[in-house]
């Protein structure tokens, strides 16, 4: 019988509480080390990936960051990795599927990120990316993985949550953000030099004059290998890269709704970032159970014939295919 990940009701009580889970152990430090250096090489080749738009993508590393896990077989495995979705349907039900992954990189000397929630993702192009159905609509977000790559330290740029803050939202996503690539790696902001992939996420906050209590922060130091578990409405941050090492901090993020939700609800493009590109390749992938709706695009072998198919089960036809 297959090892069992499933949340403990004393693991799940603690979950909705604080709006996190973990660190937990995907893979072993040494594996998650083996792996990585022969995966960078092959993640090079991007003339599989969803978006390979170069114009589109000139400059704009973090859409190109997106859904590698639909044209590179380890990543496609491991946002299906039992210990990942035993914990992830401990909450969001049997029906489960993985709507995208980003790649967070921070180099050396880089600012840290902007403390911030995210509840339907409108918060760049104005347009819901994820929308919950019925009472959920008007407040849902995602549940994301996020696994170290490399060590991720507060020397390194952490991550950092303020447990419990995942139950309100202190920000209006609907107010949209300036894109500004001149302020990356320039501002200060309490101190510490932070930013959001050149946005400044305060311009979305309720209350102008609201400033997030860091002094209830905790930092999230993991070992490559490790995962992280939270609802992407939890207040959350990470810190600057000191550059007092060469190393990379490197997170891959694993977003995850259940089936019920509709993803990129009436668009065809993702625009973020000063950018936008076509959504013609993209698809959510079933990682647990079935799809119950047929408002959503199911990557399937037969609509784009990535690593992941063997993985996804069979889906309701989207509306209109």
């Amino acid at each position: 019988m297959a090892e069992s990940h499933t949340l403990s009701e004393q693991e799940l009580a603690d979950f909705h509480r604080n709006g996190f889970f973990g660190p937990f152990d995907v893979y072993d430090v040494d594996e998650m080390k083996t792996r990585w250096r022969r995966e960078r090489l092959r993640l090079m080749d991007r003339s599989n990936a969803a978006y390979r738009d170069d114009k589109a993508l000139s400059g704009n590393t973090n859409i190109s960051n997106y859904d590698r896990h639909l044209d590179n077989a380890f990543l496609a495995d491991h946002i299906c990795h039992p210990r990942v979705v035993d914990r992830v349907t401990s909450v969001l039900g049997p029906n489960v599927q993985c709507w995208r992954s980003e790649f967070f990189p921070k180099y050396p000397g880089d600012e840290g990120t902007d403390w911030h929630q995210a509840d339907t993702f409108a918060n760049a192009s104005g347009k819901p990316q994820i929308l919950w159905p019925g009472d959920a609509r008007d407040f849902g977000g995602t549940i994301t993985v996020w696994t170290a790559f490399t060590e991720a330290n507060e020397e390194t740029g952490c991550l950092q949550f303020i447990p419990g803050t995942h139950r309100t939202m202190f920000y209006d996503e609907t107010k949209r953000m300036h894109y500004d690539p001149t302020g990356i790696n320039s501002r200060e902001k309490e101190g510490v030099r932070r930013g959001f992939f050149g946005y400044d996420y305060r311009e979305l906050q309720i209350d102008p004059d609201w400033k997030p209590d860091e002094s209830q922060a905790v930092s999230m130091v993991m070992r490559p290998g490790q995962a992280i578990m939270f609802w992407s409405t939890l207040m959350h941050a990470s810190l600057p890269h000191a550059g007092r090492t060469d190393e990379m901090r490197l997170g891959f993020a694993g977003r995850y709704v259940p089936t019920s939700v509709d993803v990129y609800p009436d668009t065809d493009v993702i625009e973020e970032y000063g950018g936008a590109v076509s959504l013609d390749r993209w698809g959510s992938v079933l990682v647990a159970g079935e799809n119950d709706n047929p408002h959503n695009r199911m990557a399937t072998e037969t609509t784009v014939g990535y690593p992941f198919a063997r993985r996804v089960a069979p889906s309701v036809p989207a509306a209109g295919a």
